[in-house]
């Protein structure tokens, strides 16, 4: 028993990553809710799940909200660029599902506007893990996105697989969050890692060596 209830078990471990994925979904659903803020409430969620869950760095609570002071700015605007993206394919969306209802010749359209959309929501989380200026977050995620089609089709089939369970399992919705952004930091990361400078990549290779 005394085995079991060691923290460094690795079922205790496991418990307790899901017990702090599942705080983390929650802080992000409730920073979330002015639906403006949910641009800072994303990177203040992709930072505690790669700095605290992943690196065992810095408090849990401590991480979320510094992420979230420090980049409300940039990440509203960022955010509000993406908004204004999503409502347009969601509008075209509308129109173009209502002409594939009608039998109309272009309501084919519609599935390639909801790829679109998949396309939009997977460019925003490699937002999320960038820092500097709007115009920089925007420019450098989006070639980023395009330079590694391979890392991109992963992080989409890890959304896709989002939206599917949270439309099967809606009470689930309190966990995916932090689940997915968990998950998409390891091909994100990984592109990154090969962009880094050589001084940067060989600081991060002895941090995770020690």
């Amino acid at each position: 028993m005394r085995r079991f209830l060691d923290v460094n078990n690795p079922v205790m471990r496991v418990l307790t990553m899901i017990c702090d994925l599942l705080f983390l979904s929650v802080l992000w659903i409730v920073f979330s809710l002015p639906v403006i803020t949910m641009g800072a409430a994303s990177v203040a969620l992709y930072t505690s799940t790669y700095r605290y869950v992943r690196k065992n760095e810095d408090y849990l609570w401590h991480s979320f909200w510094t992420a979230f002071r420090e980049n409300f700015m940039r990440s509203t605007l960022c955010w509000l660029v993406a908004l204004g993206i999503f409502a347009l394919l969601i509008l075209d969306a509308l129109v173009f599902r209502t002409m594939l209802l009608r039998g109309e010749a272009f309501g084919w359209v519609y599935y390639a506007v909801l790829v679109l959309i998949v396309l939009a929501l997977t460019w925003t989380a490699y937002g999320a893990r960038f820092q500097g200026t709007t115009w920089d977050v925007l420019r450098f995620s989006f070639m980023l996105f395009r330079a590694h089609p391979l890392k991109m089709l992963i992080v989409l089939a890890m959304v896709l697989a989002a939206i599917a369970l949270a439309l099967t399992l809606p009470a689930m919705v309190a966990f995916i969050p932090a689940t997915v952004f968990y998950s998409a930091s390891f091909p994100i990361e990984s592109v990154f890692y090969q962009h880094m400078r050589p001084e940067d990549r060989e600081r991060i290779q002895k941090e995770n060596e020690a």
